[in-house]
């Protein structure tokens, strides 16, 4: 084929089908589109030797902090206000959440192929993109950790309504759209990534595991909560590039080992999200007993994954969508402020996984 020898057509074949498989998986629902979509194509080109080489790092560290952004401005004032009665039986069982989830994870890295990092990353119950986008900054395989944390996300999301009808007796469960999006003009969106992207020089100097991420979303945090975003967030065409980025990062990597060590571990890693699954809704009814929450309200805001499906659930069926969604971001922030210090130590203990 022509574009093997040139690397700006590799480029344009890599951009112009992740664009196209993005739109169809926004059209089929699919959680992070453009993350998925840059996953899957960059895996393809990769495995059939025509995909550019490697993504540069200025452009997985620019990704991870527009990530950053992103989560940080999910916690707003009226987030913290909707826990704050109840913050410690939320605290303690979002920590619940993490230790279930990471636990599964260094039973996945006994796993051959697959060390205890890179098992504990794969698994973890929060920030799906997140976690994907420094899984190789903290020394794990990140092509391992973007397919499993997807399958957790998938398996999720799928199955959150049935749960919820046959299990909770909810009524009404259907497919709602996204959280509501903030209302500022793309250029105040712009800005405020510029902004927050201060994070990533002071959490470097700070040593600070995956800064690039961590150092903007600490920022965002704060001005989120102090009411200083002005309704702006990163405009929706910065977000999904970002998200593909961090796919192609993953995929562009890939190797026949690499997917058949991948395709290994599935049936175990499908297993274990079962597991983490079922342990999150045992957290869910201690949730709903400590703060007098409905059952079906507990089971949504301790889901694992699907944050949209959850939305949608909570809404169709008249839960407490402010309490539900309030629980599944602090959740999620909390992870990813403590995952990395965590993987860090984990990974020195255990060493990385396969390049």
């Amino acid at each position: 084929m022509a574009v093997r020898g040139i690397p700006w057509g590799r480029w344009a074949l890599l951009v112009v089908l992740t664009v196209g498989l993005t739109a169809v998986l926004q059209v089929l629902g699919v959680p992070s589109p453009a993350l998925f979509a840059g996953l899957a194509v960059g895996t393809v080109l990769a495995l059939v030797g025509i995909g550019p080489a490697r993504v540069a790092t200025q452009a997985t560290s620019g990704a991870q902090a527009v990530i950053g952004v992103v989560i940080g401005v999910l916690a707003r004032p009226e987030t913290l206000s909707a826990v704050a009665a109840d913050w410690l039986p939320v605290l303690l069982v979002s920590l619940g959440t993490l230790v279930v989830s990471m636990a599964a994870g260094l039973l996945l890295g006994l796993q051959r192929g697959v060390s205890p990092l890179t098992g504990m990353l794969a698994l973890t119950a929060g920030g799906a993109s997140g976690l994907v986008a420094v899984t190789r900054e903290l020394g794990g395989d990140e092509r391992i950790v973007s397919v499993i944390q997807y399958l957790r996300v998938g398996m999720v999301t799928a199955t959150m309504p049935i749960v919820a009808t046959v299990v909770f007796g909810a009524s009404h469960v259907g497919v709602g759209s996204g959280p509501e999006e903030a209302g500022g003009p793309w250029y105040l969106g712009v800005a405020l990534v510029a902004v927050c992207a201060v994070g990533v020089p002071v959490a470097n100097r700070l040593h600070v595991p995956a800064g690039a991420l961590l150092g903007p979303m600490v920022i965002a945090l704060a001005l989120s909560l102090g009411g200083l975003t002005f309704g702006a967030s990163p405009p929706e065409l910065l977000v999904d590039l970002a998200y593909a980025v961090i796919g192609w990062q993953a995929g562009l990597r890939f190797t026949r080992p690499a997917l058949r060590t991948v395709l290994r571990v599935l049936p175990t890693a499908t297993a274990l999200i079962l597991l983490i699954v079922g342990a999150c809704a045992g957290l869910g009814l201690l949730l709903s007993w400590s703060t007098d929450t409905s059952l079906l309200d507990g089971y949504l805001a301790t889901t694992p994954g699907g944050v949209y499906a959850v939305l949608a659930t909570a809404i169709s069926s008249g839960g407490d969508v402010t309490f539900v969604v309030a629980v599944q971001v602090l959740r999620v922030i909390l992870m990813l402020l403590v995952a990395p210090f965590l993987a860090r130590l984990v990974g020195r203990r255990g060493g990385a996984g396969p390049d």
